[in-house]
């Protein structure tokens, strides 16, 4: 059965603007209600960087759905560091409003522990570094966020890709996770071959944390698929939704 709606997760250093080349493959293919949602802090959704937590995301989430009035079954769609906030948002959901989780290249740590354990280079020592000395993150250089984000990418696209970036919490990165009560919906992984950020190796174990992985998909992409491949993604999602 399709799923009623779709709601989008942005990672790290980003904001729901980066969803906005699929939001708009996706419109030009299927009706489905899409809802890209702003974590706490950034692009004018209320909240506090310096003392984020996973909580006040979920809880962010909630009353922006709620809002967009999204009914019957939503599929949530969750890229990098939002695979320490979409099962918890999952949870609160609960199985009966959910049609499926798709993790795109998420960050996916060990049962309680948490991003700056479970991260490598290059993005291993900026975590550390910044959750040791920093209370938020400034905008990853444009030049760096290019390399680790949007290797492949057009110049027009890592022009747009600059746009997105974002101060960004150190707090929720040394914050221990649990999917304890996440449910069980189908999962789906998007595992991107080219990503500099999550390493594919790095993504498999990840994908063995989240256990109970319906399916995985290889994509020859970098970091921000969802930027530099927005028609493969849309694709990709509605067959998903389909399935």
């Amino acid at each position: 059965m399709m799923a009623d709606a779709m709601v989008f997760i942005h990672g790290g250093q980003h904001d729901a603007r980066c969803w906005d080349p699929t939001l708009l493959a996706l419109r030009e293919r299927s009706s489905t209600p899409l809802l890209a949602v702003n974590l706490p802090g950034r692009n004018g959704e209320a909240g506090d960087l310096s003392t984020l937590s996973i909580a006040e995301c979920v809880n962010s989430m909630l009353k922006q759905i709620r809002e967009a009035k999204l009914q019957g079954k939503l599929m949530l769609v969750g890229h990098s560091m939002a695979g320490i906030s979409m099962p918890a948002l999952a949870a609160e959901l609960n199985e009966a409003n959910l049609h499926s989780m798709v993790f795109i290249s998420c960050c996916i740590p060990k049962e309680g522990r948490s991003v700056v354990e479970s991260l490598d280079p290059p993005m291993a020592p900026i975590a550390k570094f910044a959750a040791k000395y920093l209370k938020t993150l400034p905008p990853l250089p444009k030049a760096f966020a290019s390399w680790v984000f949007g290797n492949g990418m057009t110049n027009q696209q890592k022009r747009f890709l600059a746009t997105t970036l974002c101060r960004e919490t150190t707090r929720i990165t040394r914050e221990q996770v649990s999917r304890t009560n996440m449910p069980h919906c189908p999962r789906h992984w998007i595992l991107l071959e080219r990503d500099r950020a999550i390493s594919p190796s790095r993504q498999r174990e990840f994908i063995n944390n989240l256990g109970g992985v319906s399916s995985v998909e290889s994509v020859d992409c970098c970091h921000d698929i969802m930027i530099a491949k927005p028609e493969l993604l849309a694709d990709s999602l509605l067959r998903i939704s389909n399935a």
